[in-house]
């Protein structure tokens, strides 16, 4: 099988049998780094939990201090004057009835649904549409609230939703590579302080079984698990 030079060069670069401390795999991640665009920073936790048992479901937010670099799309689901506030604090689109009948349509160029509490009835109806495509707004994730203007404001600044999938391994991005290296570091202390955090009770053993860090097109490094317990 042909290996291209970029291929090569990263082998050469990053030693896979090796776990690297956090500052270590950002600098090596952006060091490695030579497509032409900015790349993402992403996370894998492999987690000791069954997430077939909903006691072991491990799903949340946090509020990543330096964003995810990312422009989010956010269409806020409310009437009247909530949809004015939601417009007014940063809300890409914001209405009821026209947007029902859009994603209806088949519309989806949107990253973030907001939803008021009195538009689920009718939002609920298309469950089977945003539901695979992870856009169903729910309350445990802050996306089914009164204040839509706050939650507008919070995802905007970098709040991002996670969730342990099937093989029990939480995906996410942390920033681009192009933050400050001690600005990567910090949005990965807090999204696995936050996952620490969030161990169900019910979970036996080691749950932290591992974490690697890489780049869009880079290769995945291992965190040392010394620096995981640190944090």
């Amino acid at each position: 099988m042909k290996v291209s030079k970029r291929v090569k060069d990263l082998r050469e670069k990053v030693d896979l049998s090796k776990e690297y401390s956090l500052v270590e795999a950002v600098q090596l991640l952006k060091s490695s780094s030579s497509v032409k665009f900015t790349e993402s920073l992403d996370c894998a936790i492999r987690l000791g939990v069954d997430p077939r048992h909903a006691d072991q479901m491990v799903r949340g937010t946090v509020s990543l201090p330096h964003g995810t670099g990312k422009e989010v799309r956010v269409l806020v689901i409310a009437k009247g004057a909530a949809a004015e506030e939601a417009l007014a604090a940063g809300a890409d689109y914001a209405g009821f009835e026209e947007y029902l009948e859009k994603i209806k349509g088949g519309w989806a160029d949107i990253d973030v649904i907001i939803a008021a509490p009195d538009t689920m009835g009718e939002l609920g109806k298309l469950g089977r549409t945003l539901g695979p495509k992870g856009l169903m707004p729910n309350p445990k994730s802050g996306t089914v609230t009164k204040d839509v203007a706050t939650a507008v404001k919070e995802v905007k600044a970098g709040k991002i939703e996670f969730r342990v999938d099937k093989t029990g391994i939480v995906h996410t991005s942390l920033g681009k590579l192009n933050f400050a290296d001690d600005q990567l570091v910090e949005n990965a202390k807090t999204f696995l302080n936050t996952i620490i955090k969030m161990r169900p009770s019910t979970a036996k053993g080691q749950y932290v079984k591992s974490l690697y860090l890489s780049s869009t097109m880079g290769p995945g490094i291992k965190i040392s698990r010394d620096e995981t317990l640190a944090v």
